[in-house]
C-alpha cells in the first residue's frame, strides 16, 4: 500500500523531486520510479501531480530541462537541478528535518 501524491504534506512533493535529481538528470517517468523505489515503495507520485510540479520548479529556476531520448528510445524531457535548485534542496531538507524533530518530540511526549 503506497501513499499517493495527494496524501503528502504540502511541499513534500517538491522535496522528493529535488532529492531524486540530486544524483543527475532524469525524465518524468524515471523520477516517479526513483521516488517509488527510494521510498521503499511507499510514495507513488502520479503523473497528474508530477508534471505540474516539474513545470513549477522549472519556473522557480530550481530545475533546467532539455529534450533527449529515454532508455526506450522515446523523446523525453530530462530535468536536472540548477545551482539554485541544489541550494533549495539543502533548505528543504533542513526544514523537513526540523519538522520531523518537532513531530518526534510531540509524539514521544518530550
Amino acid at each position: 500500500m503506497g501513499l499517493k501524491s495527494r496524501d503528502l504534506f504540502p511541499g513534500t512533493l517538491d522535496l522528493l523531486i529535488l532529492q531524486s535529481l540530486q544524483d543527475g538528470a532524469a525524465h518524468g517517468y524515471s523520477i516517479m520510479e526513483r521516488i517509488w523505489t527510494s521510498s521503499g515503495e511507499l510514495f507513488r507520485v502520479e503523473e497528474g501531480a508530477l508534471y505540474p510540479a516539474l513545470h513549477r520548479l522549472q519556473l522557480k529556476g530550481w530545475l533546467a530541462a532539455e529534450w533527449g531520448s529515454s532508455e526506450a528510445n522515446r523523446r523525453a524531457k530530462f530535468y536536472e537541478l540548477t545551482a539554485e535548485g541544489r541550494r533549495q534542496l539543502v533548505e528543504e531538507r533542513e526544514g523537513w528535518d526540523h519538522l520531523v524533530l518537532g513531530m518526534r518530540r510531540v509524539l514521544e511526549g518530550s
